[in-house]
């Protein structure tokens, strides 16, 4: 095995082992060999076991790759470790801050903002693992479950420092061509030229306009029918429940989250990873940049906006997608929007919270809700369009509610804070912890559904967004919603899970998120992996066909309408999870797969029709 050799720097201040140039180790990754361990004595017998001193693990790296893979720290207590998302065909210095595998996650107010750390030239998500001291290290591992396409990962170079060095691509040149493509991947339909993708963005012009509707305009189900309100709402029907649309069509929501025209990446400080940047009159921050809204000026000209929400709506309707995801304050209706069912994500700002949650205690905590609920709903009250809302998202603290408390009794007084206080006199245990913080979201969740049934009488509730499995305790406070919302990244919803949320609940079931990804295209595969295109589109048609043929569940919304930026969004992430890519382009294989599943959901639901049972390939 190649040795890395370390000596020991003369600086206090910057990089305390500093390695010599040496040939680099090469891991490759197969079916058969996916995990990779390198001895620190292998490395280099100079490094330390004890890595408490330093707050920072530097690498050189290049991966061949944009798959995801686990960096380990191998210690006397075992395992820790984090996901690395690499650029893919360049080397990179990673100064991957030590914190990360010593200290348990912090407090955003969701899953993903508390688990995605943005870095200069990688990303890294911290979800995966134990944390712990790290000391007694004895060797570093990297691990890629389902490698596709045998990739490797070359280290020429491992440090330990004090201060961050910072993070760089080392490589000359551009990571991001004018177009927002990544330069060094190849792939069919790569667009080489604004010519290229004026052929293109034409030639799906002229196939969309061969479509004709076979649903209402709602989205429904034409040759079905039910007592119309003017509005959606759910029924029971037959032993199975449905969205009613309305005009009092049963209705199946298969939905977009993210419909819209920007999808930024960070530019300030990396300016030289991009060939071009967008041109500053389209509206974004200076550190910020929108490759997927040039593209769609680009394609619309003028008035592009209104032009790119007509031309939204006519793709949604003929790929079969019959609902729509806001993740905040909607404009007015119709205006530059698509005209397309939607589900509207409530944004509550209550004061200082902890892993999401407010002081609910609060003397003012039901004015300022219901403040909150007016001002985003009372516009909306009587608009037929709107699905439901959503009242939050993939709260972080279930879990997690011993450092919950922990974070609470150490921020500035409150009247939460009394009451935790008080509460754990009678006794500080992990029990009574979990007691006080559901106690804690039950009085959220009373307060803020009473308010949004005030500002919008009409409409559906559709919960709490919870993520992957809820806890029981957290099934038992989360009552009085009309649709109970989950985002499940998994191949297929478990029939384990739907069932015992419905037994529990007795309401219909959202899936709210829910997408499968490949590692192409300088983009990672998302949280569920399929090997290919093809593959992507038989994992949707598994997935969705597989979660309407439970009789609770009305709808399953994608994660998202177009591919991440291949820099990563503001939390890093660079997912090929889109319907479209950042050209603009609709991927074919995908669309094709939703076409053929949408046009059976209804003998799927009913339960006349078998769903699709072929399971995607991963790798």
């Amino acid at each position: 095995m190649t040795r890395l050799a370390i000596a020991l720097s003369a600086s206090i201040t910057a990089a305390i082992v500093a390695p010599a140039a040496r040939m680099p180790v090469r891991a490759t990754f197969a079916a058969d060999v996916y995990e990779h361990t390198w001895a620190l004595a292998e490395l280099d017998p100079q490094l330390p076991a004890d890595w408490t001193p330093y707050d920072f693990l530097v690498l050189e790296f290049r991966a061949s790759s944009s798959q995801r893979f686990d960096l380990g720290i191998e210690t006397a207590r075992g395992r820790i470790a984090k996901r690395i998302g690499p650029f893919a065909g360049v080397w990179v210095r990673a100064a991957i801050p030590l914190r990360f595998y010593r200290d348990p996650a912090g407090s955003a107010g969701d899953l993903a903002a508390t688990y995605n750390q943005p870095r200069g030239s990688y990303w890294i998500n911290i979800h995966s693992g134990i944390v712990g001291p790290t000391v007694g290290v004895r060797a570093l591992t990297v691990r890629m479950p389902d490698p596709v396409g045998s990739p490797t990962l070359e280290i020429r170079s491992v440090s330990l420092a004090k201060t961050d060095p910072g993070d760089a691509v080392l490589d000359a040149g551009p990571l991001i061509d004018q177009f927002g493509q990544y330069v060094h991947a190849a792939w069919p339909g790569k667009a080489r030229s604004l010519e290229d993708l004026r052929k293109a963005w034409a030639s799906e012009d002229e196939a969309l306009a061969r479509f004709r509707q076979d649903r209402c305009e709602y989205g429904g189900f034409a040759g079905t029918r039910a007592n119309s309100t003017g509005y959606f709402r759910v029924e029971r029907v037959g032993g199975r429940w449905w969205f009613v649309d309305p005009d009092g069509h049963l209705l199946l929501s298969t939905g977009v989250n993210g419909v819209g025209t920007s999808s930024g990446t960070r530019v300030q400080g990396r300016e030289a990873l991009f060939e071009a940047l967008p041109p500053t009159e389209l509206g974004a921050a200076a550190r910020v940049a929108s490759f997927y809204t040039w593209n769609l000026q680009r394609r619309h000209g003028d008035d592009w906006r209104a032009k790119w929400a007509e031309a939204a709506g006519r793709r949604l309707a003929a790929w079969g997608f019959n609902s729509i995801h806001y993740w905040g304050p909607r404009g007015q209706a119709g205006a530059e929007e698509p005209r397309v069912p939607y589900a509207q994500m409530l944004r509550w700002r209550l004061g200082p919270v902890i892993m999401g949650m407010p002081d609910v205690y609060a003397d003012d905590f039901a004015r300022r809700v219901d403040e909150a609920a007016a001002a985003q709903l009372d516009l909306r009250s009587r608009d037929p369009w709107m699905l439901g809302y959503f009242i939050g998202n993939e709260p972080s603290w279930p879990g997690r509610e011993g450092q919950f408390v922990d974070l609470l009794l150490a921020a500035p007084a409150s009247e939460m804070q009394a009451r935790a206080k008080a509460h754990l006199a009678g006794g500080d245990t992990p029990e009574r912890r979990k007691s006080f913080v559901l106690a804690a979201f039950r009085r959220y969740l009373d307060v803020v559904n009473a308010a949004v049934r005030t500002h919008a009488p009409n409409h559906l509730n559709l919960g709490i967004r919870f993520g992957g499995d809820p806890h029981g305790e957290v099934l038992e406070a989360a009552r009085g919603f009309d649709v109970f919302s989950v985002n499940i990244y998994r191949y297929a919803p478990p029939r384990a899970t739907l069932d015992r949320v419905y037994a529990l609940l007795q309401r219909p079931i959202l899936i709210g998120e829910f997408h499968i990804g490949v590692p192409e295209r300088g983009l990672a595969p998302g949280l569920v992996q399929a090997a290919n295109q093809e593959e992507r589109g038989v994992a949707y048609r598994y997935y969705v066909e597989q979660a309407m043929a439970h009789p609770a569940m009305i709808g399953t919304h994608w994660f998202q309408w177009v591919d991440q930026p291949a820099t990563g969004r503001n939390d890093g992430e660079n997912y090929n999870i889109g319907l479209v890519d950042v050209t603009d382009q609709p991927y074919a294989e995908l669309i094709a797969a939703a076409k053929a599943t949408h046009a059976r959901l209804l003998d799927v639901h009913r339960g006349s029709m078998r769903p699709f049972d072929r399971p995607p390939r991963a790798r």
